[in-house]
């Protein structure tokens, strides 16, 4: 009878340890683990904005003659392969179209197709240079441009006033057209002229005819209209004459009736 009340015992402990919380929690299943939230994709990067050098000197300047040039020689095409997919980007010196007026026409006309490449190649930087940058650029003359390692241009910086030497010819930067890493265009006031194609000075275009002089009829009378004044001066000097002589002879007439009738 002991040992029975004594296995009932045994098998009341069992199901309160069995039940107990700390059991429950040894036996049950561990919790499947919880995925990491993943960050949210970053958003596309912004196509970077491309300036078309084309439409950039169409509308601004006068930089057709450049321009035409540009196109002429494909120096466009370079230009623009290296504002677009370069990290140096590009500056380039314009003259207005009045810069290549100034100069003799044949000074372009009798140049090969190389040479008028090299000249408007000539005319840019293989990188982009802001206006302050150019101040520490001066201290690095000469400086290489896109036609190659011959051609430099030398630069001076004086309190804001921006001088591009080359050999024949010294422009200054009369304005920024565009300055946006990473394209630069200024204006420049002359044609730089590299004497690896100019050996002398190109000349400059004859100077306008000066407008033709008045005239001499218009600013003095011919001796034909002086000898015509001088008679009708002396016709209307007789005819003066000839008046106060009427009126002389009428007063004598009037004076001797009136005397006559006195008399009578």
């Amino acid at each position: 009878m002991m040992g029975f009340k004594a296995g009932i015992f045994t098998v009341a402990m069992l199901a309160i340890v069995l039940s107990s919380p700390a059991t429950a929690q040894k036996t049950k299943s561990p919790p499947a683990p919880v995925s990491p939230a993943l960050p949210p994709s970053p958003a596309p990067a912004p196509a970077p904005h491309h300036v078309d050098l084309a439409d950039l000197l169409s509308v601004a300047g006068p930089f057709h003659t450049f321009l035409d040039y540009l196109q002429k020689t494909n120096v466009i095409e370079t230009f623009q392969n290296q504002a677009n997919n370069t990290k140096e980007g590009i500056t380039i010196f314009v003259p207005k179209d009045s810069a290549f007026a100034a100069l003799k026409k044949t000074t372009f006309a009798n140049l090969t197709q190389d040479q008028l490449k090299s000249l408007i190649l000539y005319h840019a930087f293989p990188k982009y240079y802001s206006l302050a940058e150019f101040n520490k650029l001066s201290t690095l003359n000469p400086v290489t441009t896109f036609a190659g390692s011959q051609y430099t241009l030398n630069i001076t910086y004086n309190m804001g006033t921006i001088d591009v030497k080359s050999m024949w010819s010294n422009p200054k930067i009369s304005s920024s057209v565009y300055s946006t890493r990473p394209v630069a265009v200024y204006e420049v006031n002359k044609v730089l002229l590299p004497m690896q194609i100019f050996k002398s000075d190109p000349p400059l275009a004859p100077a306008p005819a000066p407008a033709p002089d008045a005239k001499a009829s218009d600013v003095a009378p011919s001796p034909t209209s002086g000898k015509a004044a001088s008679a009708k001066a002396k016709a209307e000097e007789k005819n003066s004459s000839y008046q106060v002589g009427v009126s002389i002879v009428n007063y004598l007439v009037l004076a001797v009736s009136g005397g006559l009738m006195l008399l009578w």
